[in-house]
């Protein structure tokens, strides 16, 4: 049996794993909701704000990581005002925060490979 797992599945919100390490990676993997949360981890941000960090985002590839976020527990969305324009505020959840020494310890490592064999550029 895996140490990661007490039994041969993982189950969460009705969705079996067979691993913890498969749960995590559909929570926070593929090309943005890492980078993403890293965005949200010091404040909360509006959605122009993230697209302005992240320029290489397209805006439906953000909305649409955005609502998977939320949908999964990781961020909140919360809505000021009634009639547009609204204020959007996107912010981690507890559950959220749980995953700042994760992403701080991603930060330092692609800091450490960047130092070691690459270089650090200016905005092309």
């Amino acid at each position: 049996m895996k140490t990661e797992c007490i039994g041969d599945y993982v189950k969460l919100k009705g969705k079996i794993y067979p691993c913890t390490v498969s749960l995590t990676m559909d929570l926070v993997g593929g090309k943005w909701k890492a980078v993403i949360l890293y965005h949200l981890k010091e404040e909360p941000k509006r959605y122009n704000e993230l697209r302005k960090e992240m320029p290489a985002i397209t805006e439906m590839t953000l909305s649409l990581q955005l609502k998977q976020l939320e949908k999964d527990g990781l961020i909140l969305r919360k809505v000021y005002g009634i009639k547009p324009p609204v204020k959007v505020i996107y912010s981690l959840t507890d559950f959220g925060k749980s995953l700042v020494p994760v992403l701080e310890a991603i930060t330092k490592w692609g800091n450490q490979v960047v130092n070691d064999n690459g270089e650090f550029i200016k905005a092309l």
